[in-house]
């Protein structure tokens, strides 16, 4: 984590003490979050990062920030604070009311807490294991993304444990839903297929891009429902997140997977391609408005 965090409107240091036990967020895990990209001082994607949040926080009762461009400044703000010009960051609301455990004192019906941190190195590939049952699809908070993510974090420990970098969470159904912090996409001759959002999985920015912005001349990219048959069967299999972009698979359960097909580097550059847009597009009006 960098030296400053965003905590409302103040940037202070991350050793700062500025939060309470009595924020019922905290404690409770009630709450949304995203973990956004930025690139050469841009928030990749923040308009679907802002709107996923929005959603997720009605569903979850959780009040949330009006103004997405207040935000967004107070955002960037950070980014210029940590010089985290090429980074990742972590956007979280927290609610702060509800409940017999409530702090005394407490005004605030949220709290908007941000951090950076350097990127990660991901490697040449991911080596996945398998976690059965571990999403139950029929849930109304199925594809939520909320604060309380400690089941993804101990099913994470647990395949890092047994020499994974990552796991794939099976729904109730025995199909592939995601991992723990991305989408999983297949690629069989020039079809690409990731699982529906009925199969439990978050709608990640990444893959809401690949499969609905990201146009490639002769390769289809669409929904399916997967099992493992279909991964280990596949020309390749790839993750993605906010983070990873486009990351191969290498081995599930240690089985090899097939890898390098040429649907997988096309659509590696046509993503590729679509993030630089992005970032020109936006860098410049972000220098026009006085943002940065």
């Amino acid at each position: 984590m960098h030296r400053f965090f965003l905590h409302n409107g103040e940037i202070s240091e991350a050793s700062a003490r500025t939060l309470s036990a009595g924020q019922i967020g905290l404690l409770s895990g009630w709450g949304v979050f995203s973990t956004l990209r930025v690139v050469e001082g841009v928030l990749f994607a923040w308009e679907k990062h802002w709107a996923r949040m929005a959603r997720d926080a009605a569903l979850l009762r959780v009040p949330f920030p009006r103004e997405p461009g207040t935000v967004h400044e107070r955002l960037l703000a950070l980014v210029e604070a940590n010089a985290a010009y090429d980074a990742v960051m972590r956007a979280a609301v927290v609610r702060n009311k509800g409940g017999m455990w409530q702090g005394p004192g407490i005004e605030r019906e949220f709290d908007l807490i941000a951090f950076t941190n350097d990127l990660a190195d991901w490697g040449a590939g991911a080596r996945l294991g398998v976690a059965p049952k571990a999403r139950y699809s029929a849930s109304m908070f199925a594809g939520t993304k909320i604060l309380s993510w400690a089941f993804n974090l101990a099913w994470l420990e647990d395949a890092q444990s047994r020499g994974f970098d990552e796991v794939v969470l099976l729904n109730e159904r025995g199909e592939v839903s995601e991992c723990t912090s991305a989408n999983i996409f297949i690629v069989e001759g020039d079809r690409v297929w990731t699982p529906p959002l009925s199969s439990g999985c978050l709608p990640g920015v990444t893959r809401s891009i690949l499969l609905h912005e990201v146009r490639t001349p002769g390769l289809d990219i669409g929904e399916r429902a997967l099992r493992l048959r279909d991964l280990e069967q596949a020309d390749e299999v790839f993750i993605t997140s906010t983070t990873r972009d486009l990351l191969p698979v290498l081995s599930i359960e240690g089985v090899e997977l097939r890898r390098g097909s040429e649907a997988g580097r096309v659509l590696e550059r046509a993503f590729a391609a679509y993030v630089k847009v992005y970032v020109a597009s936006h860098k410049g009006a972000e220098a026009r408005s006085g943002a940065v």
